[in-house]
């Protein structure tokens, strides 16, 4: 984050709007990394990401890409505001009269933000990952037929399921804990990415800063955030794996569950491999890194404080 000192609304409408604008430019490829990293040995519909998103476009429409987004644009405005309000409230809390911070404690930060932000990530990514792989099942049991079986842990039968649909079956069947499946993964996932993201950011824009006062121009902040998220996305890859194949509640009957976190390593390098840890690399690149890049130059533009501007003040 820049150094400026910025209120906590600002900050949680800096996070909500980058988030928003984000997801609205990069969900067709979050997409095809969800079905990438779903699809296992026997039963692979796409090749590439191209090829996963013409042929969703084929079959399901151009809006087909943004199966899922809804939920993601109802829920990223508080994940991305507490993943960053949260950062910058722990960087704040761990430096002493303005000092820079040290390598350690700016990844005690980062850890700190990753940790808080699981509370909306899990259920918004349980919610997601069942409605973007839902066209990937679709179109198994039109090409493979005898490939595809819902199980009882399947909330939706052959019907596409609706955001609404999925989360009443998870809490009458599990309770809230449904929502919560895979939240070991995440903060697997999560902690690390945020430990590296955070730090690599700071770091890489304070050398584009003018002077030792002066903030990082624009184009600095979001080349950071760019590099900093693509770099932070390629390394918790294996985890991000991991945890979209244990939250996946409908899957192929070719295809393996899994009890938890150490049964899924066991049966991934079993059976596809170590290179199946790597399924979505890229495409999980190309969404993190404009997320936060756009993040990073909301909080430049300082869009939270305008917005809070235009608000009436209230008299005393």
């Amino acid at each position: 984050m820049a150094d400026k000192q910025i209120s906590l609304p600002a900050k949680l409408i800096n996070g909500g709007v980058a988030g928003l604008i984000g997801v609205t430019c990069v969900f067709p490829i979050d997409l095809a990394k969800t079905r990438l990293q779903n699809q296992q040995n026997g039963s692979r519909l796409y090749t590439s990401m191209s090829d996963c998103l013409i042929k969703t476009i084929r079959s399901e429409g151009y809006f087909g890409m943004y199966r899922g987004a809804a939920v993601n644009l109802t829920l990223v405005t508080p994940e991305k505001a507490i993943k960053l309000a949260a950062n910058d409230f722990f960087r704040h809390h761990f430096s002493k009269d303005g000092q820079k911070l040290t390598l350690l404690k700016e990844m005690l930060a980062g850890c700190g933000a990753g940790t808080c932000q699981v509370i909306v990530t899990t259920p918004m990514e349980m919610l997601k990952i069942q409605l973007q792989d839902a066209g990937r099942i679709a179109a198994q049991r039109k090409l493979m037929p005898e490939a595809v079986s819902s199980g009882p842990a399947a909330p939706v039968e052959m019907k596409s399921p609706t955001a609404m649909q999925l989360t009443r079956d998870l809490l009458r069947s599990k309770g809230i804990a449904g929502l919560y499946k895979g939240l070991g993964a995440t903060l697997l996932r999560d902690v690390p990415f945020s430990i590296i993201y955070f730090p690599l950011f700071a770091n890489l824009n304070n050398l584009g800063r003018r002077g030792s006062e002066g903030n990082a121009p624009f184009y600095v902040s979001f080349a950071s955030g760019c590099i900093a998220g693509s770099t932070a996305a390629v390394a918790v890859n294996p985890v991000d794996v991991i945890k979209t194949r244990l939250q996946s509640l409908t899957r192929g009957s070719q295809e393996d569950t899994y009890s938890g976190v150490t049964d899924c390593i066991r049966k991934i390098l079993q059976r596809e491999g170590p290179s199946a840890f790597l399924k979505g690399a890229y495409c999980r690149a190309l969404v993190i890194a404009p997320l936060f890049g756009i993040a990073q130059v909301i909080y430049f533009l300082g869009v939270g404080e305008y917005l809070l501007d235009l608000l009436p003040k209230r008299k005393d």
